[in-house]
C-alpha cells in the first residue's frame, strides 16, 4: 500500500487525484474507493494501491487514514 494526500476532487464527475508520498500523482475514480466518495475532502491522508489501466497507473482501494 502507498500513502498520499487527496490533491483534488471533482465530485460531480466522480474522480480525483492523489499526491503520493513518492512524488507521483495518481488518478482515482469513485469506483476505486473503499471509502464513501461523497465524504472525501481535499487534503485528507489516504492509503491506496496502484493498478494498471489503459491510460496508465491509477489508484485503487483508496482508504482514508484514521
Amino acid at each position: 500500500m502507498q500513502s498520499g494526500t487527496i490533491k483534488k476532487l471533482v465530485s460531480d464527475r466522480g474522480f480525483g487525484f492523489i499526491a503520493a508520498e513518492d512524488g507521483k500523482e495518481y488518478f482515482f475514480h469513485r469506483s476505486g474507493t473503499d471509502a464513501d466518495f461523497d465524504r472525501l475532502q481535499g487534503g485528507e491522508k489516504v492509503t491506496f494501491q496502484v493498478e494498471a489501466s489503459p491510460k496508465g497507473p491509477r489508484a485503487a482501494k483508496v482508504q482514508v487514514v484514521a
